[in-house]
């Protein structure tokens, strides 16, 4: 994961830049570490700061989406890159928690994009780097759920990121994963698909599920949510199969869903389907809304593939 480019900020005869990571594969809660590598142009530099941040892209209420910033760390200040010089600076960033899992067993989500940016701040001009892919793999907790729902027969169907929070949890970040999986045939009568959240810390992980239930004959339709909060070793060991399983069983026959704490309202739009995930957010904790980064970037990066 390597990006070369010249400052636009300097022109011609300005530094280059690298910035490579040691491992673009990494845990939600998990460290980004790596070296941003430049070497001097053909004069003396100031550089005012280095940055790094996470960018992502979020559906937004209106259909529309925006790539954002939800995370960024400055790494270097103030220094002076000397004419054909070669300076490294390490870095560690911590990568949230509540960061959206962009790998399915071993494979890229289709339509998910994540990406480390750097960003330099020379002469009082700020130069936006390329953006390098990161690929954040899924907890051993999370993926005890998703074997569960390969177990049972799911079919994953797609994956976005809303704005929004989940009520009665404490998020950081203002937007939520939803995987998309259509139910097996067994239970195609009654529900046409089941969405799955994980809001994940440092202590656990809380599993939500919000299943679509067909509207029948002497029933009414609608969505029916479950809520299961446990800590990461605990989600390990729980089978999540059976409970998943009994959960289903109880949305499709109209009984109260048991074992599940009582049905979070999402605070997010209605899902869209951009392919594994894609991503944005109204609003970034800690972060600017990045609505030139899409101009730039475009489907190049994020956007859905075919």
């Amino acid at each position: 994961m390597v990006f070369k480019k010249m400052l636009r900020a300097l022109g011609v005869g300005g530094p280059t830049v690298d910035t490579v990571l040691a491992d673009a594969r990494v845990y939600p809660g998990g460290l980004l570490t790596g070296e941003v590598r430049m070497t001097g142009g053909e004069h003396d530099c100031d550089i005012d700061y280095i940055a790094l941040s996470l960018v992502t892209r979020v559906e937004r209420g209106d259909g529309g989406a925006q790539v954002v910033e939800f995370d960024r760390a400055v790494v270097s200040g103030r220094f002076v890159l000397p004419a054909g010089q070669a300076k490294t600076v390490p870095f560690q960033l911590p990568v949230p928690w509540e960061a959206p899992v962009t790998e399915l067993f071993g494979h890229h989500m289709h339509g998910m994009g994540l990406g480390l940016r750097t960003e330099l701040a020379v002469a009082k001009a700020v130069d936006k780097g390329d953006l390098d892919q990161v690929t954040i793999v899924p907890l051993p907790s999370q993926a005890a759920v998703l074997d569960a729902f390969a177990r049972l027969g799911f079919r994953f169907k797609s994956a976005d990121l809303e704005a929004g929070r989940i009520h009665g949890l404490q998020q950081r970040l203002p937007f939520f994963q939803e995987i998309e999986f259509y139910p097996p045939r067994e239970l195609a009568g009654g529900i046409t698909q089941v969405e799955l959240t994980f809001v994940a810390d440092q202590g656990g992980v809380a599993v939500v599920l919000e299943a679509d239930k067909r509207a029948g004959l002497f029933q009414a339709g609608g969505d029916v949510y479950g809520r299961f909060q446990v800590s990461h070793e605990e989600a390990q060991h729980t089978d999540w199969t059976g409970k998943i399983s009994q959960w289903l069983s109880q949305v499709s026959s109209r009984r109260p869903a048991q074992g599940f704490h009582g049905g979070g309202h999402h605070g997010g739009h209605g899902g869209g389907g951009m392919g594994l995930v894609g991503g944005l957010a109204a609003g970034v904790v800690g972060g600017m809304v990045l609505g030139e980064v899409f101009d730039e970037v475009g489907d190049a990066f994020f956007g859905d593939e075919d």
